[in-house]
């Protein structure tokens, strides 16, 4: 018979940081990657299922946006609202990078789908961040699985 005896928490410390596993790859690493590539930080960490659930939907999303014709936020507009629409775009990664690269999503909204489209791309960039802090605290072992 073997039983558990853990020290008790100190100040501030959950039971989750004591007893979370880390699972060998930088946490820095984790959370870049996961940001630039949705998913990759999961997939880092050897979470398959989740891992690709995150990029099929963050990328779904984020396509279906540019196919609705949503507008891609661009930096140095001066309009409040526009800066935080960079932001949440931003939080897309690679795709991000990928349509401004390609340029994309950069004309005046024409159509009424537009605007559900800009609102696609935004909500899967702030997705996107989620999910990459969401692997930075399974990789340091805040949180388990």
């Amino acid at each position: 018979m073997t039983t558990n005896i853990q020290a008790p928490a100190r100040p501030g410390e959950t039971t989750a940081i004591r007893s979370g596993k880390k699972t060998g790859v930088a946490p820095g690493l984790v959370l870049f990657a996961g940001w630039l590539i949705p998913g990759a930080g999961h997939l880092l960490q050897r979470m398959w299922i989740r891992g690709l659930l995150l990029l099929a939907s963050i990328f779904g999303m984020f396509v279906i946006g540019i196919a609705l014709q949503g507008k891609v936020y661009q930096l140095g507009t001066g309009d409040p609202l526009d800066m935080l629409g960079f932001a949440g775009d931003l939080g897309a990664g690679g795709l991000y990078l990928l349509a401004r690269i390609c340029d994309l999503g950069h004309a005046s909204v024409l159509v009424a789908t537009a605007d559900y489209g800009t609102k696609f791309i935004v909500v899967a960039g702030m997705l996107n961040l989620i999910a990459a802090v969401d692997a930075h605290s399974l990789a340091t072992g805040r949180k388990q699985s």
